[in-house]
């Protein structure tokens, strides 16, 4: 570990997740979170984001075995200021998670799970949700679906078009209260649950989850468009400030 450790605040004590352990499969091949924007990796611009957060208390960041000291010296790099520990995820999102919150501190309350490749969020969004999460035990950021959605089966043939009224698009980060996401996690996995997300697995477990205002630009690099995409958006805010 290593950081600043701040006095203790007011609010619950909350500890952020990063599940970065993923393949990049659509990369090709490249780890889209040591590709770099605007001259550092997306990996260091989202802990640094996260590290602004007036309502997160540490850092948790879970990686593959063979990138364990690379992580750890971006991290170091990145001058974070509140404590961050850099631990070996699993094979999936859910282990790297549900490994990541065992490792929180136990005086934990909220666990605020952000992806690495989400290098856009806003500090501000980050506090938005997590006090959401203080009055609900589990909020997630959303945006309004823009797009006309069709459910079509193996064939490619329509079956219907879904209300888009009632259809959000999910980003992180979500928070949950602590024990409630490390039981949903677990149950998933002991079930062989495919769960998308960590909401979807507290909401396997019938708990309600609340949705909060997300943001556009809060977008997940998975292809080299969206490293184009997210140089433009850094840029637009360099040029507003």
């Amino acid at each position: 570990m290593f950081g600043i450790r701040k006095k203790k605040s007011k609010h619950p004590f909350c500890s952020a997740i990063v599940p970065a352990a993923g393949t990049s499969r659509r990369m090709g091949g490249e780890n889209k979170l040591l590709m770099e924007i605007q001259g550092k990796p997306v990996l260091m611009h989202t802990v640094q984001a996260i590290d602004q957060a007036q309502q997160v208390d540490e850092i948790i960041v879970a990686t593959q075995q063979d990138l364990l000291e690379d992580v750890a010296a971006l991290c170091h790099r990145a001058g974070l200021h509140k404590p961050v520990r850099v631990i070996v995820g699993g094979a999936t999102r859910t282990e790297s998670v549900l490994a990541a919150a065992l490792e929180a501190d136990p005086q934990s309350v909220l666990l605020a799970v952000h992806d690495g490749a989400r290098p856009l969020v806003q500090p501000e969004m980050i506090d938005q949700v997590i006090r959401m999460a203080v009055r609900t035990n589990a909020a997630v950021p959303a945006i309004p679906v823009i797009d006309t959605i069709k459910v079509a089966d193996g064939e490619g043939r329509v079956l219907s078009t879904p209300d888009r009224n009632a259809l959000f698009a999910i980003q992180t980060p979500q928070v949950f209260q602590a024990d409630l996401l490390k039981a949903a996690l677990q149950a998933a996995l002991d079930a062989g649950a495919a769960v998308t997300d960590d909401a979807s697995a507290v909401e396997r477990l019938g708990k309600q989850v609340y949705l909060t205002e997300g943001d556009r630009e809060n977008v997940k690099i998975t292809t080299p468009m969206d490293v184009a995409l997210a140089e433009v958006i850094m840029a637009g805010r360099e040029n507003r400030e």
